[in-house]
């Protein structure tokens, strides 16, 4: 079975693979500072519950965003899955999918290439995946299936964290979809500037990718908050909450068989 794990910003996702079927998939909050050990405890113990233990393990695949986390994790699949991870990112990765970009050799974060893989495995390109974390991102593959760049948005949390900080009389609130567009009191107020605004957000960097490009794509969703916003516009054609997790398998495979 193989382990995949999603390094992001804010959380790390680890996902038990036994060839196509998800087993399990389970999720902490992102410590540079926790260490092998530390994810170990959690882990192996959640695990357990799905009925699965590290001698079920027979490969590993790193995805990370997070270069301090990547050496710690790296470690736990070396001491208790006793396997040497493939990462995504470096020379000894082949990530199967052409990289159209200015600068080719200019890193793109191991989320996003792996949420194009996914992608164009189970939609028709020309297509779009937005994916929201801690930033929001878009990322296009083109009809040959290439990679060809995207654009970086703070992610919605990001936005809310700030207007807590920056706004002393402003409460702290959560995201929401508010019943209506105009509030009549100081929170849904927020909550409809903070839920609507990044629908408009959404909805109007979708529309320009589409004009900028001269052509229609079918628009994938994933990430946390993905369920959300998908479900208050009509631009987001699908939700695939597991798309890179599914994307690490896909470019595993392809290493194992290369």
């Amino acid at each position: 079975m193989l382990l995949a794990i999603d390094s992001g910003n804010t959380n790390v996702v680890c996902a038990v693979y036994d060839g196509d079927d998800l087993r399990g998939s389970w999720r902490a909050g992102t410590n540079p500072n926790r260490t092998a050990d530390e994810y170990a405890v959690w882990l192996v113990q959640l695990m357990a519950l799905a009925g699965l233990g590290p001698s079920d393990i027979d490969a590993t695949i790193i995805g990370s965003v997070v270069p301090e986390a990547t050496h710690n994790l790296a470690r736990l699949c070396e001491r208790y899955f006793s396997c040497e991870p493939l990462i995504v990112g470096r020379s000894d990765c082949s990530v199967g999918i052409g990289i159209d970009l200015d600068m080719p050799r200019e890193e793109v974060g191991a989320d996003r290439i792996a949420n194009a893989v996914a992608a164009q495995d189970r939609y028709r390109p020309p297509l779009m995946v937005i994916d929201f974390g801690t930033a929001t991102t878009f990322d296009i593959v083109d009809r040959f299936g290439n990679y060809c760049g995207g654009v970086i948005a703070p992610g919605i949390n990001l936005s809310l964290r700030a207007l807590d900080m920056a706004a002393a009389q402003l409460p702290r609130i959560g995201v929401r979809r508010p019943p209506t567009v105009v509030g009549r009191s100081t929170v849904p107020a927020m909550q409809s500037g903070v839920f609507w605004g990044y629908v408009g957000l959404i909805e109007g960097l979708v529309r320009r990718i589409k004009a900028e490009r001269s052509e229609e794509m079918e628009v994938i969703s994933t990430g946390g908050l993905a369920r959300l916003i998908a479900g208050a516009t009509d631009v987001i054609n699908h939700l695939d909450p597991d798309l890179t997790l599914w994307g690490l398998r896909l470019i595993y495979r392809r290493n194992r068989n290369k």
